[in-house]
């Protein structure tokens, strides 16, 4: 049963077909781990704990700077200097009191990439480097984790969605391409961000049609969505069936 101050605080969600008291509580029993709590994170993070998923596992090892604030909407000027990780936790828990938001000062390597992710049912990248990318790519292959991507450039972003082992995974799309420090202005990273979170929700609750398979991209100064589909590469180094764990062919 949903508390009386549940009900008030998702009233406008909960009448959504297929949503109601069991779809609330779908969100409720998530749990969701966030690498980034930059740009991409601000807005998936605000928009999952505005929605009531239960538990969310920030993870980022920086600190805000004063440059990270034409982006970064969870953080203000006052919070330059402070970790990321904690920050962003302890503004969501400001927004919303009944979820669990736990945060991981950490940078993401092989040696803690179990942990990051352990006990946790889905993966959001909200990060800006593709090598770190493709670690939470190899995870998530290698458990089956679903992983949602974002990537923002200027006016320019893309998502897709990664659901082991039926789709293409973020190896197939990138073809070991490693872009450096890139441009953003502001308003990307919400849009992207936005896209990512809402194909959380969607795979939580079972609703609609998710980026699987497809590349969403915006192009903010044209203000237009296209898409591209994105093939498994049978060959891929991560989910081709040479290179998936015990040797199993690829499905």
């Amino acid at each position: 049963m949903l508390s009386d101050a549940e009900l008030s605080r998702y009233a406008r969600q909960l009448p959504l077909p297929g949503w109601g008291p069991d779809g609330q509580r779908k969100l409720t029993d998530a749990r969701v781990v966030v690498a980034g709590a930059g740009g991409l994170g601000s807005s998936v993070l605000t928009c999952l704990a505005a929605a009531g998923v239960g538990y969310i596992r920030i993870v980022d090892s920086d600190t805000v700077e004063m440059g990270n604030l034409n982006r970064q909407t969870l953080y203000t000027t006052g919070d330059i200097g402070k970790l990321k990780a904690p920050a962003a936790r302890d503004r969501l828990a400001m927004l919303n009191p009944d979820i669990e938001v736990v945060s991981l000062a950490e940078s993401i390597s092989g040696e803690n990439l179990s942990d990051v992710v352990a006990g946790c049912h889905l993966i959001v990248d909200a990060l800006d480097n593709l090598p770190t990318r493709l670690l939470l790519n190899e995870v998530a292959v290698s458990r089956g984790l679903p992983l949602f991507h974002g990537a923002v450039y200027g006016f320019q972003g893309s998502a897709t969605t990664v659901v082991p082992p039926q789709t293409p995974c973020l190896r197939c799309l990138y073809q070991g391409a490693v872009p450096g420090k890139v441009p953003v202005v502001g308003v990307t990273p919400a849009v992207i961000g936005t896209v990512e979170a809402t194909e959380v929700v969607k795979f939580l609750l079972g609703m609609g049609d998710l980026l699987t398979g497809r590349l969403l991209m915006y192009d903010g100064l044209g203000m237009r969505f296209s898409e591209v589909k994105v093939k498994k590469d049978p060959d891929c180094q991560t989910c081709g069936q040479h290179h998936l764990p015990g040797g199993k062919p690829g499905r």
